[in-house]
């Protein structure tokens, strides 16, 4: 893997950085941090034909999406996102966010703790959900729509410092919106997908100024870090 850009830590463009190196150039700048991953094409897809990340998202992708989990202390993830996705349990607490406090077939059978909600009040299966998690593992936050920021701070004062999120795209648009992202890693493979899927981001406008970090390049896929404040040299 190819160094292009090095805002952070200032190596040489055009280091090598072998597999091993890897989680250096993603380790976080500060905790706790709420930084999010995310895959698109060259023109803007984020999913392919299948409508899912699984038709676009290729080898080097996934060096870093190991590199991302394997540090994370909780996995933060649209509910519809992982059961579109096919999410199973992880090696980490998944927190799942939905109006509707559905969980997923596949997130069902999770060990105690494993797998936790974020929702809100009114929220048409949160009774079901609390039967199935345990209340401690539900989180109601506000009465129509879930409070992303009192989300972030409450996984924060369960010792979730390192929070990463998958999207999708909507509750990418919402994290945004609600100023609780630092950090934006995202994959842009080589590839045209045309369609009508989404971009990685969907819903009303927002503007959020960005702050490149670092850019690796392997097979033609470039690798980024994205900050929402200037990167701290």
């Amino acid at each position: 893997m190819r160094l292009l850009i090095d805002e952070l830590f200032h190596t040489e463009p055009g280091f090598i950085v072998q597999d091993p190196q890897l989680r250096s150039f993603y380790f976080p700048q500060t905790l706790p941090i709420l930084r999010v991953n995310m895959v698109s094409t060259v023109d803007g897809a984020a999913t392919g034909a299948s409508g899912l990340t699984g038709s676009i998202n290729n080898p080097v992708d996934k060096k870093v999406f190991d590199v991302l989990r394997a540090m994370a202390h909780v996995i933060v993830v649209g509910a519809g996102t992982a059961r579109a996705e096919g999410y199973r349990p992880a090696n980490v607490p998944i927190v799942l966010v939905s109006r509707r406090a559905d969980v997923p077939e596949r997130l069902r059978g999770a060990a105690p703790g494993r797998v936790l909600m974020a929702t809100c009040a009114e929220a048409p299966g949160l009774a079901e959900t609390r039967r199935l998690l345990g209340p401690e593992n539900v989180l109601v936050l506000g009465r129509d729509r879930v409070d992303l920021v009192r989300m972030r701070e409450k996984l924060v004062e369960r010792g979730f410092l390192n929070i990463l999120s998958e999207g999708g795209p909507q509750l990418l648009r919402d994290l945004l919106a609600a100023g609780v992202v630092e950090e934006l890693c995202m994959s842009l493979v080589p590839a045209a997908v045309a369609g009508q899927g989404p971009r990685i981001t969907v819903g009303a406008d927002l503007q959020v100024r960005l702050a490149l970090g670092v850019l690796l390049e392997e097979d033609s896929t470039l690798l980024g870090r994205w900050f929402t404040f200037p990167p701290e040299p």
